[in-house]
């Protein structure tokens, strides 16, 4: 029908007349009462965004002298992280002559994720940057729970 018509009858009903898609030929319209979508749209969105998550990045740092029990307090805070859904980069620093053993970070970085790997998957090996070597762990939950 022609725009004039269209317009006489949302006049009529007391309705507003939106374009839908304004590109095709011809025109695409609706009779609706745009106050009260735009209301839910904005209702719908705001639902939206309460329900989201965003995934903060922990850090935990440690060096390569670390003991025993320092380490079980480092991942027992890891694991914390990772139970609330947060993804974890571990980092060991290495000062003056420790930088000649990379080998004894890269053993323990191993070993922090092999103790995690319950509740967390190792994303990237090891990397060495500058006197840091680091390593990035994502919660094993949050991927299975998306999947349903």
């Amino acid at each position: 029908m022609s725009a004039r018509e269209a317009l006489e009858r949302a006049e009529e009903q007391n309705l507003d007349l939106v374009k839908i898609s304004p590109t095709a030929n011809p025109p695409v319209c609706k009779l609706m009462d745009y106050g009260k979508y735009k209301f839910e749209q904005t209702k719908r969105e705001k639902e939206a965004r309460k329900n989201q998550h965003v995934v903060e990045i922990k850090e935990v740092r440690m060096s390569p002298s670390i003991d025993v029990n320092d380490f079980n307090v480092k991942l027992r805070n890891a694991q914390k992280f990772l139970a609330e859904g947060n993804r974890v980069k571990v980092t060991v620093r290495f000062r003056g002559r420790e930088m000649a053993h990379t080998d004894i970070g890269r053993d323990l970085l191993l070993k922090f994720a092999e103790q995690c790997s319950e509740v967390a998957a190792l994303d990237k090996d090891p990397k060495l940057d500058g006197r840091h070597m680091s390593i990035f762990l994502s919660p094993k939950a949050a991927k299975e729970g998306k999947k349903s």
